[in-house]
């Protein structure tokens, strides 16, 4: 189906669901902004004295959740209390208990119990009051990472504000001047606090209706971590060599899927607090690019693309039309979509092993030869408890699909897409069910199959296809 045929599906495919939200959410914003305006805490440049901040209260308060709530796989919205016409939050900085896939677990640093932190939603015009009680043993902050807001509220450490030290809880205000896709971090203690979890998205939603009106809004927070064989918290020393990469601080075969309705307008907001980049590929569709960390893009800025690279510190929001089938969802850098590997032993492709795994186990028994012809082994062998892997570490790859071993593992999920879902559920709907004749299939076991046509010789186990050197100053060409 070509792009524009699936623009044209908009209109005729958007369920009742979008229309509500973004009704609820511009008369919430209106409400809001008249409420404040009463208010002497939302006039502009008003003041409280030093420690004369009112406690979390919930009188006159609306605890329920923001209509229209981007969904957070794996992952959560923080409900919010309104007080005498502002949005409240509390956000707790405290150490958890996180799993990051079967076999895997970790002593890591977030808010209110889980990393990421829980998603805040707010609306364009709206003025927040936001909470932030320190449980950690070290002092802390938050910046609020794209917004614009007061100096004094940016969240920098010794630069605009005192830390927030243990056991104590500071409170940020400001009005919301902005809509899209934001996050939040510490600026203290940052490469620590960051590397230990401490992260979450900030999603400001527009006070009049979006352009083209969004069926399912999903956010992923991408990160990594070196989490070394048989510990139990991340190494915030390492910045590179990391083990496990995430998806909302899930690996594959953890991660949620993102569900959809055929012909769903979906966007994705995919933000990236990691230490690295990353090229994120998305399999069945061209989605549009049409947003970053300044919100919404004019929609004569989108682009059309397959992948789009999100780098450190960026936020990219990606929008398409949803067609059946499960399609794959992942980082493009090969290793990025795999479980914790060792960089540093020999390359064994190509390597005759006979007799290698017997000695070897003299020395170190459970040794598994493996690696000759690659590593799709691997998987195999960890399925069948052949081959038990350090202790507390995940399987290089992992994941079983309808078809056998899918050989993933870190940043991986699936999009899938039913004709059949109904508006609003996002519970996962099983293996997609292919229309016959529409599933690549076995047509011969003859490795000698056909007649391709070659260029080139192809590699025999006796040949040599470098050149050798002499030790005599020639060499061979």
């Amino acid at each position: 189906m070509s792009l524009s045929r699936r623009h044209l599906l908009i209109g005729a495919s958007a369920g009742a669901l979008g229309a509500a939200s973004t009704a609820a959410l511009a008369s919430s914003a209106a409400d809001t902004a008249a409420a404040s305006v009463s208010t002497p805490s939302a006039e502009a440049g008003a003041t409280r004295p030093a420690g004369s901040e009112p406690a979390p209260s919930v009188a006159n308060a609306d605890a329920t959740p923001r209509p229209g709530t981007v969904h957070t796989p794996n992952g959560w919205s923080l409900p919010s209390r309104r007080v005498d016409g502002v949005r409240e939050f509390h956000l707790v900085a405290e150490e958890i208990e996180h799993e990051f896939a079967p076999g895997s677990k970790a002593k890591v640093w977030g808010y209110n119990g889980t990393t990421p932190g829980p998603t805040l939603e707010a609306v364009e015009g709206e003025r927040v009051r936001i909470y932030v009680t320190n449980r950690l043993g070290e002092p802390t902050s938050i910046h609020w990472h794209g917004l614009l807001l007061p100096s004094g509220m940016d969240g920098v450490s010794g630069l605009t504000q005192p830390s927030i030290k243990p056991g104590e809880t500071f409170v940020y205000e400001f009005e919301l001047k902005q809509h899209g896709t934001h996050m939040y971090h510490p600026h203290a203690d940052e490469m620590v606090q960051m590397a230990m979890g401490m992260m979450g998205f900030f999603i400001i939603h527009p006070r009049t209706p979006e352009p083209e009106r969004i069926d399912r809004d999903y956010c992923i927070l991408l990160h990594n971590w070196a989490l070394h064989p048989g510990t139990y918290r991340p190494d915030p020393s390492v910045l590179q060599d990391f083990d496990v990469w995430t998806f909302n601080s899930k690996a594959f075969p953890a991660t949620a899927p993102l569900v959809a309705r055929s012909g769903e307008r979906v966007r994705v907001r995919v933000g990236n607090l990691s230490m690295w980049n990353h090229p994120i590929h998305m399999h069945g569709v061209q989605f549009l690019v049409t947003g970053g960390d300044g919100g919404r893009w004019p929609p004569a800025q989108w682009r059309s693309e397959v992948t789009e690279i999100v780098g450190v510190g960026q936020v990219r929001d990606i929008e398409f039309i949803a067609v059946p089938g499960d399609w794959a969802f992942h980082c493009h850098m090969s290793h990025h979509t795999m479980g914790p590997m060792g960089h540093d032993i020999p390359n064994t492709i190509g390597v005759d092993q006979s007799g290698v795994e017997q000695r070897i186990q003299s020395l170190l028994p459970g040794f598994m030869a493996m690696g000759e012809h690659g590593m799709s082994e691997h998987q195999e062998h960890v399925d069948a408890g052949h081959m038990p892997g350090p202790e507390n570490t995940l399987a290089m790859m992992a994941g079983q699909g309808p078809f056998g071993n899918i050989e993933m593992g870190g940043m991986f999920t699936v999009i899938k897409v039913r004709d059949d879902l109904a508006p609003g559920d996002f519970s996962d709907p099983g293996w997609y069910r292919h229309p016959r004749n529409e599933v690549a299939h076995k047509v011969s076991s003859d490795p000698d199959f056909g007649q391709p046509i070659r260029r080139g010789t192809p590699a025999v186990a006796s040949s040599r296809t470098l050149p050798t050197p002499k030790r005599g100053g020639t060499h061979d060409h």
